[in-house]
C-alpha cells in the first residue's frame, strides 16, 4: 500500500514552488541593494518549477526528452540558489563548480538514457551531482552564515536536503534500486518525497526569513548613517554620544569633539559642480576616518560639517588629532579632485550629564574662531 500520493505531492510542491519563485522576486524588487543573493534565488525557484511541469510532460513528450530536461533543470534551480546564497553572503560565486556539475549531469543522463540505458545509474550520477552542489551551499551557510535561529533553521534544511540525496544515491550505488524508484510504494520513497517536496519550500522560507533579517540591519544602519559618506548621522551620533556618558560617570572619563567644516565648500559646488562636491565629502569623510582611531566616531550632520567624537580623550591628545587631520586634508591631490581644507573646533567635557547640545556648542564656538582667525587651522574652546 503507497504510504504517501506521489502525485498529490508534485501537484503541491510544484505550485508552491511556484508561489516561492513568485515571492523571492517581489522580495527582490524590493530589497535593498545591499541584500544581494534574492533575484538568483528566485530565478532558482522558478527553475525548479520549470523542472517539475517537464516531469509532468512524461508522455506527450519522448521520455529520454522530459527527463534529461527535468534532471538538467533541477541541478540548473540548486546552482543558481546555491550562487544566490554565495552573493548573499558576499563570498565567491561558484560558477565553474556549477558548470562542471550541469556538464557532467548532462553527459552521463544523456549516456544512461540513450547508449545504455540504465535507471540506476542515472540515481547515482544526479544524486551525486546535487551533493556536489548542496555540500557546497551548506558550506556557505555555515561558514558566513549568521549565529541566529533563522540561520540554523536554514542550514539544518539544507543539511537534511544533502543527507536524503545523497542516502539515495547510496542505495542505487549498492543495489538498492527498487528503493530509489519513487514510482514504486515504499517507506524510503514516502520519506524522500516528504524532504524533496517541502524541506525545498521550508529552506525557501528559512532563506527569507535570513533575508528579512539582513533588510532589518540595512534599515536600521540607514536610519543612523548618512547616505551619502556612509559615517553616522545626527541620530546615530546622538546615540553614541549617549552611550559614552555611563562611562563618563563610571570612570570619572573625560570626552573631546571636534567641530569640522570644509573651507570654502560653496566654491567648489559652484566652480566644479555638485557631483564633484559630493565626491568632495565623501572624500572629506575617507580621510577623516584614516586620522581616528576604532574607538573614535565620526558623524556628518549636514552640508559640510563633520563631527568626531574622541571618548577617554583629553584637551592635548583631542589637540593632536584635531592637527592630524588638518594635515591629512591639505596634503597634496593625486585623485583628480579640488584641493581643499578645513577649519577646525576642539571641546572637552568632564560632567558626565552634560548635554549633547551644549558640547556641541562650544566646539562650534571654537570652530567660529578658527575660521575668522582664517581656515585651515584649529582653535580650542576656552
Amino acid at each position: 500500500m503507497r504510504l504517501l500520493d506521489a502525485y498529490t505531492l508534485f501537484v503541491i510542491t510544484t505550485l508552491l514552488g511556484g508561489g516561492m519563485a513568485i515571492v523571492l522576486y517581489a522580495a527582490h524588487r524590493n530589497y535593498p541593494p545591499e541584500v544581494r543573493g534574492v533575484g538568483h534565488w528566485a530565478a532558482g525557484m522558478a527553475v525548479l518549477f520549470v523542472a517539475a511541469l517537464f516531469y509532468a510532460l512524461i508522455g506527450p513528450l519522448p521520455e529520454w526528452v522530459a527527463l534529461l530536461a527535468c534532471n538538467l533543470l533541477i541541478i540548473g534551480g540548486s546552482g543558481l540558489t546555491m550562487v544566490g546564497t554565495e552573493k548573499f553572503y558576499g563570498m565567491r560565486n561558484s560558477w565553474r563548480l556549477f558548470a562542471t556539475v550541469e556538464l557532467l549531469a548532462a553527459c552521463g543522463m544523456l549516456y544512461w538514457l540513450l547508449a545504455e540505458p540504465n535507471f540506476g545509474a542515472r540515481v547515482v550520477l544526479m544524486g551525486l551531482m546535487a551533493t556536489a552542489l548542496d555540500v557546497r551551499h551548506l558550506y556557505v551557510v555555515w561558514h558566513a552564515g549568521e549565529r541566529t535561529l533563522a540561520t540554523r533553521v536554514f542550514g539544518g534544511m539544507m543539511a537534511t536536503q544533502t543527507l536524503m540525496t545523497f542516502i539515495r544515491a547510496m542505495l542505487a550505488l549498492y543495489g538498492e534500486v527498487a528503493s530509489t524508484d519513487l514510482a514504486s510504494p515504499g517507506p524510503f520513497q514516502s520519506a524522500y518525497l516528504v524532504v524533496g517536496s517541502f524541506v525545498t519550500i521550508l529552506t525557501t522560507l528559512a532563506f527569507i526569513m535570513v533575508a528579512n533579517q539582513r533588510v532589518h540591519r540595512v534599515l536600521e544602519r540607514r536610519a543612523v548613517s548618512d547616505p551619502l559618506t556612509g559615517v553616522l548621522n545626527r541620530r546615530g551620533f546622538a546615540d553614541a554620544y549617549a552611550r559614552q556618558l555611563p562611562h563618563m560617570r563610571r570612570g570619572e572619563r573625560q570626552m573631546a569633539l571636534l567641530s569640522i567644516d570644509l573651507d570654502r565648500f560653496k566654491e567648489i559646488n559652484d566652480n566644479y559642480g555638485h557631483a564633484v562636491g559630493d565626491k568632495v565629502l565623501v572624500n572629506a569623510a575617507q580621510l577623516i576616518s584614516s586620522a581616528l582611531r576604532d574607538s573614535d566616531l565620526l558623524a556628518r550632520f549636514g552640508g559640510e560639517e563633520f563631527i568626531v567624537l574622541l571618548p577617554e580623550t583629553g584637551r592635548e591628545h583631542a589637540v593632536l588629532v584635531g592637527e592630524r587631520i588638518l594635515d591629512i586634508l591639505r596634503a597634496p591631490r593625486t585623485d583628480g579632485l579640488p584641493a581643499f581644507t578645513a577649519s577646525i573646533g576642539v571641546a572637552c567635557e568632564l560632567n558626565p550629564t552634560a548635554e549633547m547640545d551644549g558640547v556641541l556648542g562650544k566646539a562650534d564656538n571654537a570652530l567660529y574662531r578658527a575660521k575668522a582667525a582664517g581656515r585651515d587651522r584649529l582653535e580650542v574652546d576656552a
